[in-house]
C-alpha cells in the first residue's frame, strides 16, 4: 500500500460524527509545516487564503499551474493528509474535469472539497448535473480520495434567513451527492444549531461545518454530530490582521 493510500484511508478515517476533525486552512508550505508542529491531524487548504497568497482573486483566478504546484510544495513538507480546496474543478466538461482530478491526485492530494455554485455566478448547478460532477470525479479517483461535496445553498446569501425550504434542499443535496460517490458533506454558511442538528441527523455523510464570528462552538458542532470543523478564509484573514498590526507597530 502506497503512502498516499495510507493517507486516504486515515483520512477519511478522521471524520467521526461527534468527534470532529478540525482543520485550520492553510496557504502554502510553510503554514502547512507550522500547523503540523501544533498537533493538527491533517492539512486542508482553503481556495480564497491560496489565491490571495498569490495575489489573485478567488474563484479560480488562480492559475491551476499554481494550485498544483502549491499543492506539491504543501505535501513535501509535510507528513500528514493533504486535502485540496478545488472550487469547481477548473472545468466545466466532465472529461477537463476528470483529467484534473488525475493531476490533483498525482500531485499528492487524498481529498478535495467540490463545490455546487456554478464559478462566477451566484447559482447552483442543478441537482441532476452536479450529481454527474461528482460521479464522474469517483469515477477518475485512482485512490480513495475524499470527495467533500460543498453546497453553498446558504453561502450564496449568508444575510438571508435560514428556511426550512432551505434545510429542505440541503437535504436532498446531500442524500443525492453521497448516491453519486462523495465522502462527506461541506455546508458552509449554516449557523444554525438546530439546522446542523437536523442535517447531520438526515446525512449519511459526515458532515462539515466552516466556522464564522458567533458560530456555535466546537462543543455544540460536536454535540449535534458535526464530524469536521474547518476555518476557511478565516486562518489567513487572522494572519493579515496580525501581521498588518506589528508592521503598523513598527512603521509607525
Amino acid at each position: 500500500m502506497s503512502l498516499q493510500t495510507e493517507h486516504a484511508h486515515l483520512f477519511a478515517a478522521l471524520h467521526v460524527k461527534g468527534n470532529p476533525l478540525i482543520l485550520y486552512n492553510v496557504w502554502d508550505a510553510g503554514t502547512a509545516k507550522a500547523i503540523q508542529e501544533v498537533g493538527a491531524k491533517a492539512i486542508a487548504t482553503g481556495s480564497w487564503a491560496v489565491a490571495a497568497a498569490h495575489g489573485y482573486a478567488d474563484g479560480e483566478k488562480l492559475p491551476m499551474a499554481i494550485v498544483l504546484n502549491n499543492l506539491k510544495e504543501i505535501v513535501a513538507n509535510v507528513e500528514l493528509p493533504v486535502t485540496l480546496d478545488f472550487e469547481g474543478g477548473y472545468a466545466q466538461s466532465l472529461d477537463q474535469l476528470q483529467k484534473n482530478i488525475v493531476q490533483v491526485i498525482a500531485a499528492g492530494a487524498v481529498g478535495i472539497n467540490f463545490e455546487d455554485q456554478i464559478v462566477g455566478e451566484k447559482k447552483l448547478y442543478r441537482l441532476e448535473e452536479q450529481v454527474t460532477r461528482i460521479s464522474a470525479i469517483r469515477q477518475a479517483a485512482t485512490i480513495s480520495l475524499f470527495i467533500n461535496a460543498r453546497t453553498d445553498v446558504f453561502l450564496l446569501d449568508l444575510n438571508a434567513s435560514i428556511t426550512e425550504a432551505k434545510v429542505a434542499e440541503t437535504i436532498e443535496r446531500g442524500l443525492a451527492y453521497a448516491e453519486a460517490g462523495a465522502s462527506g458533506f461541506f455546508v458552509p454558511g449554516l449557523r444554525d444549531l438546530a439546522s446542523i442538528e437536523k442535517v447531520c441527523q438526515t446525512s449519511p455523510l459526515p458532515v462539515n461545518i466552516l466556522m464564522f464570528p458567533n458560530m456555535p462552538t466546537h462543543q455544540q458542532l460536536a454535540d449535534v454530530g458535526v464530524a469536521r470543523i474547518s476555518y476557511g478564509a478565516g486562518s489567513y484573514r487572522q494572519m493579515l490582521a496580525a501581521f498588518k498590526e506589528a508592521a503598523r507597530q513598527i512603521l509607525l
